[in-house]
């Protein structure tokens, strides 16, 4: 079974984690079902960026992002080579080192 490792976030996951998971969820179920609250201003459609990751090490062992998810990604704060949405991305039988950036664009969020 892979193995999801989240590096410390500040609010979300401060002692970061290790998450066993089944291959076939995304990055975004499998964090939220180990009471990572990531959000996901969408409800996981690829129509925002909040559920924002970066893949620090198996990156290109998920499945390739979308034209739709690269458009999207491009809105992202903090946009890195190795960034995925993480409700796009699905786990393969590779282990993965993930980071939350600090920061979302969540203008739904802001406004309240």
């Amino acid at each position: 079974m892979p193995k999801i490792t989240v590096l410390p976030h500040a609010e979300l996951c401060p002692n970061g984690a290790e998450l066993l998971c089944p291959a076939g969820k995304t990055i975004c179920d499998v964090l939220l079902e180990k009471h990572i609250d990531i959000e996901h201003a969408c409800e996981k459609s690829c129509a925002c960026t909040t559920c924002h990751v970066i893949v620090r090490n198996g990156y290109n062992c998920l499945n390739e992002a979308s034209e739709e998810e690269e458009d999207m990604l491009d809105k992202a704060w903090g946009l890195e080579s190795e960034s995925r949405l993480s409700c796009q991305a699905v786990v393969t039988d590779i282990d993965l080192v993930v980071e939350i950036p600090k920061y979302t664009i969540n203008l739904a969020r802001e406004n309240n």
